[in-house]
């Protein structure tokens, strides 16, 4: 990323950025301080901006060998286009050589780095990688971003924010401004304030049910289902996260039993380490047999739903009484 400042302040620029990774407010930063530096704001003739995967390669390129009008560069935006997996080989015959007077800036979810794009942007360009930030750096930013506003948070109310926030820093900023207007002249934000004001994200639903289950709690388990319901969640969207979470669970089990901690756990389940330690503590809960029969019984209850031979908010129920449970019988 340091790169990325150091063009834009020295004002020399790589005919193609690549942005990449799973954060997205980061990426969506950076594309922004390059959109500035490189075309003016209020450009719209040299500015050509694309999303998805419906796009033709050869229209790209005959816009790029187009010279600016009125502008110093004309500036190519292509973000979620899918060719750092596959179908970039042309453009990446012409990134080798392109126009003097035109520039890319690419941001993608994931990509291939054996993938041809990928090395012609590496090698002739800049590819940066927007990984989940861990714990220190959230809390930081958090706290930075309170100063601003000269507002104080101690870390332990930081940590209860960011619990309910996750780590999606998009999610976190949107929190952020919630939390300033509620607390408004006052300069320390509280737990309470938190807790009233901040909304939990479904997923942290889920890790608590599963948490609840684990210590036996079934009761509040399906209180927990029964809230995300009234909060308009499909009972099959519920039934894909505790699939998910599962899934996630039998995987920390394995690496634990391979002699990895949490610090090392993280990156290979794609979460920060303090997120890695929560799993570790959450699966000590249950049997590996149980954590497979429950992903099995996921699959089935979809397709016991899908076929109409179940209603699909006692599918899950069942779930949460006897899968899951690690009292059941062979658990």
């Amino acid at each position: 990323m340091q790169h990325i400042q150091n063009d834009i302040k020295q004002n020399t620029f790589c005919h193609s950025y690549l942005l990449y990774g799973e954060e997205r407010y980061l990426k969506k930063q950076y594309t922004d301080r390059l959109r500035k530096a490189l075309c003016s704001e209020d450009d719209q003739m040299n500015v050509h901006v694309y999303t998805g995967k419906d796009i033709s390669v050869a229209q790209i390129i005959d816009q790029a060998e187009t010279m600016p009008f009125l502008a110093e560069r004309r500036v190519i935006f292509l973000s979620d286009s899918g060719l750092f997996k596959s179908g970039g080989e042309q453009l990446a015959d012409y990134l080798k050589n392109p126009c003097e007077t035109t520039f890319f800036v690419f941001t993608e979810s994931e990509v291939d780095k054996r993938s041809k794009l990928y090395k012609t942007v590496h090698d002739n360009g800049y590819a940066a990688e927007f990984t989940v930030q861990d714990e220190t750096t959230l809390l930081r930013w958090i706290a930075g971003i309170l100063g601003k506003e000269n507002k104080k948070i101690s870390q332990n109310t930081a940590r209860l924010f960011l619990e309910k926030t996750g780590t999606d820093m998009e999610n976190i900023q949107m929190e952020l401004e919630k939390l300033i207007c509620y607390c408004q002249d006052r300069e320390v934000v509280t737990s309470e304030d938190v807790e009233t004001i901040c909304t939990t994200r479904v997923m942290n639903h889920i890790f608590d049910m599963i948490n609840t289950i684990g210590d036996g709690r079934t009761k509040q388990a399906l209180q927990l289902y029964y809230d995300l319901l009234a909060l308009k969640e499909p009972p099959m969207r519920i039934l894909f996260l505790i699939a998910r979470q599962c899934n996630l669970l039998l995987q920390v089990k394995k690496l634990r039993s391979q002699g990895f901690d949490a610090k090392t756990i993280a990156p290979k389940i794609g979460v920060p380490p303090f997120v890695a330690g929560k799993y570790l503590t959450q699966a000590g809960h249950f049997q590996t047999a149980a954590l497979r029969r429950a992903v099995e019984q996921c699959v089935e209850a979809e397709d016991a739903v899908k076929s109409g031979r179940m209603n699909d908010v006692m599918s899950v129920e069942i779930l949460i009484l006897t899968v899951l449970n690690p009292k059941a019988e062979g658990a």
